[in-house]
C-alpha cells in the first residue's frame, strides 16, 4: 500500500532495529483499527516488533504453533508470531530474519477466527 497525503509517516529503522511494513492493505486498515482503539497498546506492539521480534516469548507475544507457525511472503516459508494487543485484539507477522524485516499479515481489533479451534 502506498502512501498518500495525510498517511502517518514511520520512521527508518536504525541500527539493530527491524523494518516494520504491512504484507497486506487489509493490515494497514486494521492497523488503523487498533491505533484508534488502543494507542497505547498499539504503541507498545510496534516497539517490540521493531525491537525484538522474535524470542523471547511471553503471555502476550508468541510464534503460533501448528499449520499457523510459519506462512509464506516473498516465496520463502517464515516464521508468524502474534502479539496479543487487547483481549481480542491480535497482529500476526511473519519475521523475514534475512530481510531484518517484520511484514504484518493481520491487525485487528477482533480475535482472528483461523484461531479458533
Amino acid at each position: 500500500m502506498s502512501p498518500k497525503r495525510g498517511d502517518r509517516a514511520a520512521p527508518p529503522p536504525i541500527d539493530d532495529e527491524w523494518d516494520v511494513r504491512f504484507a497486506t492493505a487489509q493490515a494497514a486498515s486494521g492497523w488503523e483499527d487498533l491505533c484508534a482503539q488502543a494507542p497505547g497498546n498499539t504503541r507498545w506492539a510496534w516497539e517490540l516488533m521493531r525491537r525484538e521480534p522474535g524470542p523471547p516469548e511471553t503471555p502476550r507475544h508468541s510464534q503460533l504453533r501448528g499449520k499457523l507457525a510459519t506462512g509464506e511472503y516473498g516465496g520463502r516459508s517464515l516464521d508468524r508470531w502474534e502479539i496479543e494487543v487487547t483481549g481480542g485484539g491480535r497482529i500476526f507477522y511473519l519475521l523475514d530474519r534475512e530481510k531484518h524485516t517484520v511484514r504484518i499479515e493481520v491487525a485487528g481489533t477482533g480475535h482472528p477466527k483461523v484461531t479458533d479451534k
